[in-house]
């Protein structure tokens, strides 16, 4: 009975609103003519443009998330494909998946490589080195799942809450961002590193968990809880390592050229042998090499080697009491 009021009231407010704007439209200028001049005028400033004010497109964060879905179906068909997938239908669910993923995995790439060339290369040459690229990533595909086979495995025998590997797969954070950072450790190799990196945080977003897709990390893999944990660019990390939640594997020092300028790409993240355990908080800084077989307790500060089989914890604490300044 009260919805004829309600629809006429809302009518009026509309009405009003729109009057009182039509009333206020001396004073809604906004001098948008010189805001865009303004902003046109930066664009044009920045340093490093190479393209004017028509730069090429960057790949696109939507399409991306897409083509992980896709990835991630393929690669595991039965747990991330579709519900109703029978035994005679599976290869051609991945084949066709595979298919379309690729494709647009390839323009992707594509708009990659026109947007960091340095010169205006010609379309068709870009486009054959997309192609090549793609290729190859997909032909890497079967090792990325044996990878990840590894890593799902090494969570379910590492966690004993862990009830069977499909729970694995489908809810460990830990899981979720070593699948992306296999996918992205392929393309920043094959030299599409703006895709890998964008991959690196969509991961990030999702789970907490930072990776650096260049970041070289063996199988068994087990990333435990995993908020908060950071591993750097050029760190190494051996077989059947395991780290705990708000873990750091990063950089000590940043050295700059004779500018001043960061310099780019040197070997600054640990390196993590086989069969080591890193517990929470632990931060360990630095090219230093933690050895095989090593315990890594938590909260630890490390920024010095440690030989195969240590085992590092906290400092103790002293309990001497000193009075008057003793001991100062």
């Amino acid at each position: 009975m009260q919805e004829p009021h309600l629809k006429r009231d809302s009518t009026m407010m509309s009405t009003s609103f729109d009057k009182a704007v039509d009333s206020d439209s001396s004073a809604l200028h906004w001098d948008i003519d010189s805001i865009v001049g303004q902003l046109r005028a930066l664009r044009l400033a920045t340093p490093g443009r190479r393209f004017g004010d028509r730069p090429a497109k960057l790949p696109s964060q939507k399409a991306l998330a897409g083509i992980l879905d896709g990835l991630t179906a393929a690669l595991f068909p039965n747990r991330l494909g579709l519900p109703d997938l029978t035994n005679e239908g599976v290869d051609y669910f991945v084949g066709n998946t595979l298919d379309l993923t690729l494709r647009e995995l390839l323009e992707q790439v594509r708009r990659e490589l026109q947007f960091s060339a340095e010169f205006e290369t010609d379309s068709a040459t870009i486009r054959a080195r997309a192609i090549a690229i793609t290729r190859e990533f997909a032909a890497k595909l079967p090792t990325v799942r044996q990878l990840l086979e590894s890593d799902i495995r090494a969570a379910y025998q590492g966690d004993p809450a862990a009830r069977s590997v499909d729970e694995v797969l489908v809810c460990y954070p830990g899981v979720t961002a070593i699948t992306h950072h296999r996918l992205a450790h392929v393309l920043n190799g094959l030299g599409a590193p703006l895709l890998a990196r964008m991959i690196a945080e969509v991961a990030h977003s999702d789970t907490g968990i930072d990776i650096h897709p260049g970041a070289q990390i063996g199988g068994s893999f087990f990333i435990d809880h995993g908020t908060g944990v950071v591993i750097g660019e050029s760190a190494i990390i051996g077989q059947r390592v395991r780290l705990y939640q708000a873990v750091t594997l990063g950089a000590k020092r940043f050295p700059t050229d004779d500018n001043g300028e960061l310099i780019k790409g040197n070997q600054r993240h640990p390196i993590v042998e086989d069969d080591v355990v890193i517990y929470a908080g632990a931060t360990i800084l630095g090219r230093i090499t933690i050895g095989k077989g090593s315990v890594i307790g938590g909260n630890v500060w490390l920024t010095r080697s440690v030989p195969p089989g240590s085992n590092i914890t906290q400092a103790k604490n002293r309990t001497e009491a000193f009075d008057d300044g003793g001991g100062i």
